[in-house]
């Protein structure tokens, strides 16, 4: 294998963490939904999730002092619009109707889940300390919901560039972890 040199700004096209996830968030009555791919898993028990909200999102004004959002996880079927809500501003949008996602009440944060995700995470923001500096939220979820009938779906990974992979087969290999 013969490897060249990289330019820098492309590194993140090689560790984008894990799949990409539509983020709902919502102040005084109204819920915005963006794409995230900046994420990653701290801890097991409770779950801790780094996120990195950017401060020129409009889903950032709505974290900030509410402390709440969904993870919601996306399979292939909805890439069209977890792009789509990527490409545009919940500021002059309703994303929701826009691409076609349902609203469903969470049952402990005021964010809403969307129907048409096979999994959704009700979280707190834990730790704020480094949002002003890296952008970065530490949040806990402290509720999980799943389709049961989402066995081993097919995620969306992004790739930069407007690239993006597809989840496929699923290896299972002797682990030590429950």
């Amino acid at each position: 294998m013969r490897k060249r040199a990289l330019p820098l700004e492309r590194v993140y096209q090689l560790l984008e963490p894990g799949p990409v996830v539509l983020l709902t968030t919502a102040r005084k009555g109204r819920a915005n939904v963006m794409t995230l791919s900046w994420h990653a898993m701290l801890d097991f028990v409770p779950p801790l999730v780094c996120l990195v909200v950017s401060r020129q999102d409009y889903s950032r004004g709505l974290l900030n002092p509410t402390k709440q959002c969904v993870i919601n996880i996306p399979d292939a079927p909805l890439a069209r619009a977890v792009v789509g809500v990527g490409n545009c501003s919940g500021r002059d949008a309703d994303k929701f109707a826009r691409f076609g996602l349902t609203k469903v009440p969470a049952t402990v944060v005021r964010p809403p889940m969307i129907q048409e995700c096979f999994a959704s995470l009700e979280c707190r923001v834990v730790d704020s300390s480094m949002a002003d500096v890296y952008d970065l939220f530490v949040v806990e979820v402290i509720a999980a919901w799943a389709d049961s009938r989402a066995e081993n779906p097919r995620t969306l990974h992004h790739r930069g560039l407007g690239n993006f992979m597809i989840a496929g087969r699923t290896l299972r290999l002797p682990s030590k972890m429950k």
